[in-house]
């Protein structure tokens, strides 16, 4: 074999069997270059060929030229290997620069707090306490200076007057960017690196709610400053931005008078607008500032009268500071500071409005999200998860979240009316039938047919949901589709994005066949992805209904890890036609889930943002962002669901009925999911938690213990007391479960421990069949005495080993299964009990 040791250096010379090496001429390089390009690492036989096509290669051996393409590979690898080491030795020096400024802010806080304290001290307790340094002063004055300071007068909106409100709010923002105008705590959850997001902190005390971030993007100032502006690109609550007037100032910078109008989370709150001024300017330093304020208290200039259906929020002095780094690349800083004015809520939906937590998540980090996006998909345009069209399918989530805002906040200079309630106002209808709205439906496909429908009915309602993480809540939705969606109206959706009629759906309840999920694409930390769901063989439609037997929607899911950072899951979907082309129209419907625990940014006033804290995004930032899951205190969800449905105008009476009636089922059957799915705070002690006590469960309940005394002539339950029957056997010490009588059994029912012995939920041990807790010993065993519980009422098993759902192996004592009949001695399901039973 011929050595290659120096090949990497010596990549244009050919390897001689004496030992010299004599150097390709330009043309052979050229040539194997070419050949590189189109297939890196070539065949045997396609070195060959090269050989016949090229003359000028025919005096180099196939040996050589093989050595030629190892040296080549060797060359590319060492020069990406290079390019990465650099651009993390870059990344880490801007970090590293980020983190020392952060450690200056820090320690010049910490010098403003010992000297508010010690001046504290010195004063009487009646003395007004005050401070000599306003441009950056603490929160403990602050808050006192917004108390007892009157009303400001207006400010002068002439151009001089708005150059003066210019300068004004950049000075502001600096002192929140970079100085101690405002106390910041780190925000739970959170570790700063250099793989993650970047440094966030919340604010503690002051007036409305803030956050800050510093961060890194691979994007140049100018550039960043524009994706920044361009909000409605990048923020999912931001309707629109309009540009009012733009000024020029003498210093190079630039004043715009903007109109901004936020969405509503839910259907029980208002929508915020703002009416601001914004400052673009350089520093001396190079550095490029977006900052923003309120015009709220102007005179002499122009002005933004209030809008119907919005509430007028206040935007306190924010902005972004950008830096060009060395290398390439911009350090960003983010102040968001806002008045969302909570009192125009009801009370139970103002910690949304009171949580800086929540602006940081939804504000703040989505800013620093969508720049280190962007900033991927230029770097790295063939690794990016949103695919070879990542600019494309964004448009397409933007347009999924866009239309779902639309159809939660009903505005009417969109076109959407309200219909009059059936007299229970648990379920708002909206209709729209103006021509934008339609625009995107009205389409005639290539085969002659116009789409169905001329109009679109939004039913939406708002839930509030007790003790259920919204992130476990709407993975199951995600995943088990059946449990609350119609396979009728389904249909019937699919139909408004494909060609031909379709008359009014029929309930199919049960008929799906089964769920495929194809991703699509994905942001960079999974946050949010974007998938096709594939409902195959639907079952029977009616013989006018023009669709094919498998229906496809187009689906954005966010919030669904429970161990992210975030207090906000959505499950977005609409149709789409198997075609998936890109001016489909897109009519979405979906859940949205946030978070109402008040306590979420309940921090101590002490606590500052430990840049070495090893908290890391997992069950422990869970527990740091108030998630309780894991304790039995109650959490607080509010749940927003909001249907869309395509209609001919003449069938809008019947087409609103169904509307209601399926919105009402899905509620129902939510509720019934969070009940099962709500984690258990009981821990160890098995007793504290109540079972579902519906109906139906305490007629099983009492069939249970009628039919064992029945079949084995003892008591299954020791009746002490007042308490139920389905109580008692809800807390039996032993697993009790029910499985069907089909020739497949799945669990109907299980006790508490039942469901601790299969590690499982009462929702999701219906998809549990009898074959899978056993082994093949067991299966044969269970299976050939299965008959004998059919003909004499009851069997009993050998003591052995089961599998939970996880897949662990439990060891059981003995077991017992018995025929479960009902009031007319009819067979109900086989109920088994397996006695003394723990994890191997």
């Amino acid at each position: 074999m011929m050595a290659v040791t120096s090949s990497c250096k010596e990549g244009n010379k050919i390897a001689m069997d004496n030992g010299k090496y004599v150097r390709y001429t330009p043309e052979q390089v050229e040539a194997l270059e070419r050949l590189y390009h189109e297939c890196p690492k070539p065949s045997s036989m396609r070195r060959q060929q090269l050989i016949r096509e090229c003359p000028i290669l025919s005096n180099i051996e196939p040996k050589q030229i093989k050595v030629w393409f190892q040296n080549r590979r060797c060359r590319e690898k060492q020069r990406k290997e290079s390019s990465r080491l650099q651009a993390v030795n870059r990344k880490l020096t801007a970090m590293n620069k980020l983190l020392m400024e952060e450690n200056d802010r820090l320690q010049k806080q910490v010098s403003h707090l010992v000297y508010e304290n010690s001046y504290f001290r010195q004063q009487t307790p009646h003395a007004t306490l005050a401070t000599t340094d306003t441009s950056c002063e603490s929160v403990v004055t602050s808050g006192q200076h917004h108390l007892t300071t009157p009303q400001h007068p207006p400010r002068d909106a002439s151009p001089a007057g708005l150059l003066s409100i210019a300068e004004e709010t950049l000075t502001e923002f600096l002192s929140k960017a970079t100085g101690t105008a405002v106390e910041w705590v780190q925000m739970p959850g959170m570790k700063p690196g250099p793989d993650s997001i970047g440094i966030v902190a919340i604010s503690h005390g002051c007036t409305g709610v803030a956050a800050r971030a510093c961060g890194l993007a691979g994007l140049n100032p100018t550039r960043v400053a524009e994706i920044l502006k361009d909000r409605p690109s990048w923020l999912r609550d931001c309707r629109a931005v309009d540009v009012i007037n733009v000024l020029s100032t003498g210093n190079g910078g630039t004043i715009e008078l903007l109109y901004m109008q936020l969405y509503a989370p839910t259907t029980l709150a208002p929508a915020r607008d703002f009416w601001l001024l914004r400052y673009t300017s350089v520093l001396e330093d190079g550095s490029l500032v977006v900052c923003e304020r309120s015009l709220n208290n102007t005179q002499n200039g122009p002005c933004m009268p209030p809008a119907a259906n919005f509430v007028r929020a206040e935007m306190l002095p924010s902005g972004y500071l950008i830096r060009p780094c060395e290398g390439g690349g911009s350090i960003i800083h983010i102040v968001d500071h806002m008045d969302l004015e909570p009192w125009s809520v009801p009370e139970v939906l103002r910690p949304l409005y009171e949580s800086s937590t929540l602006l940081a998540q939804k504000t703040t980090m989505a800013a620093l999200r969508h720049l280190r996006q962007i900033s991927q998909e230029i770097s790295q345009p063939n690794v990016t998860g949103w695919g070879r069209r990542p600019a494309a399918l964004r448009a397409l989530s933007q347009k999924l979240s866009k239309g779902f805002n639309e159809a939660v906040n009903g505005f009417t200079d969109e076109g959407w009316s309200m219909l009059e309630s059936d007299g229970v106002d648990d379920v708002t209808l909206l209709v729209n039938s103006s021509p934008n709205k339609m625009m995107g439906i009205n389409l005639c496909y290539s085969n002659g047919f116009p789409s169905m429908g001329n109009a679109v009915l939004c039913a939406k309602a708002s839930m509030l949901l007790q003790n259920v993480p919204p992130a476990i809540l709407l993975r199951f939705l995600r995943e088990h589709r059946s449990e609350w969606a119609d396979s009728g109206i389904d249909a019937y959706s699919a139909a408004s994005v494909k060609a031909g009629p379709c008359s009014l759906p029929i309930s199919c309840g049960g008929s799906f066949g089964g769920q495929v999920i194809l991703p699509l694409a994905h942001t960079i930390e999974h946050e949010e992805f974007m998938e096709v769901v594939k409902l195959e063989n639907m079952g029977h439609y009616p013989e006018d209904m023009i669709i094919p037997g498998d229906i496809f929607f187009l689906q954005l899911c966010s919030g669904v890890d429970e161990n992210a950072v975030g207090s906000c899951a959505e499950l977005i979907f609409a149709p789409i036609d198997a075609s998936f082309s890109e001016d489909a129209p897109i009519i979405p419907s979906g859940f949205r889930i946030i978070r109402l625990d008040s306590g979420m940014d309940a921090s101590s006033p002490n606590r500052t943002l430990d840049l070495a804290s090893t908290l890391e995004v997992g069950a422990a930032g869970n527990r740091a962002t108030g998630d309780k899951s894991g304790h039995c205190k109650s959490t607080k969800s509010v749940m927003t669901i909001a249907f869309q449905f395509v209609y001919e105008i003449h069938l809008q009476a019947n087409v609103a009925t169904m509307a209601r009636q399926y919105v009402r089922s899905i509620i129902a059957s939510v509720q019934r999911v969070a009940l099962a799915l709500s984690p258990s705070c009981i821990g160890s002690h098995a007793g504290l938690r109540t079972p579902p006590g519906t109906p139906e469960a305490q007629t099983l309940a009492r069939w249970i213990c009628q039919s064992y005394r029945c079949y084995l002539g003892g008591e299954l339950l020791k009746h002490e007391g007042s308490e139920s029957i389905l109580k008692m056997l809800w807390h039996h010490t032993d697993a009790v479960l029910c499985c069907s009588l089909k020739a497949l059994p799945v669990f109907t029912f299980a006790n508490q421990a039942g469901l601790d012995m299969l590690e499982t939920t009462l929702v999701a041990l219906q998809d549990i069949t009898l074959e899978k807790i056993f082994d093949e010993n067991g299966r044969k065993a269970v299976f050939a005495e299965f008959p004998q519980v059919m003909q004499q009422g009851f069997m009993c098993l050998q003591g052995g080993i089961c599998l939970s759902s996880m897949g662990r192996p439990v060891s059981y004592e003995r077991a017992v299964a018995w025929k479960v009949v009902n009031d007319e001695e009819n067979a109900h399901c086989v109920c088994f009990m397996f006695i003394n039973w723990s994890f191997v």
